[in-house]
Formats: C-alpha cells, structure tokens, sequence
C-alpha cells in the first residue's frame, strides 16, 4: 500500500494539483483529499490513484526505504493527451 506522503510527492513530481489526479484516476476530488490526509478509503481509490501515478512515469519505492522516484521518460502531463 502506497502512503499518503508518497502520493502528495509523486503529485508534486509531476506538478500536478489534487484535481488534476483525482480526473486521471477517475474518483472523486474528496476521496483523494481524504487519501493525502492518510484517512481511511476504499482499497479500490487507492488502487486507482496508484495506477494513474504509476501510468505517469512514478515509482514507488518501499523496500527498506519509503519514496518516490519519477522515470523522467514517461512524464504525463494533465494538459496533454497521450
């Protein structure tokens, strides 16, 4: 499971704002809020929001450390369609 600070990192890696994920990963503007406050959703938001990240070029990192890193490759803007 991804946490609430690493999808606050990976939006902010991507320059994308809270409304911008929330429309990639198809929930709802307060169901990520909730997610980046490290409260309780549904496994199946996560699970989307995780997705979207990792479509756009993230990398979750959590084997002996916990982060983010960015293949600067796949870099998905909101404003473009790919």
């Amino acid at each position: 499971m991804i946490t609430a600070q690493q999808i606050r990192a990976a939006r902010a890696m991507l320059t994308w704002t809270q409304e911008a994920l929330a429309d990639k990963a198809m929930v709802s503007l307060t169901a990520l809020k909730r997610l980046e406050r490290g409260l309780r959703v549904y496994d199946s938001t996560a699970d989307q929001v995780r997705r979207a990240l990792e479509e756009a070029g993230i990398i979750f990192i959590s084997s002996g450390h916990v982060g983010v890193m960015i293949d600067a490759g796949r870099i998905s803007r909101p404003d473009k369609k790919r």
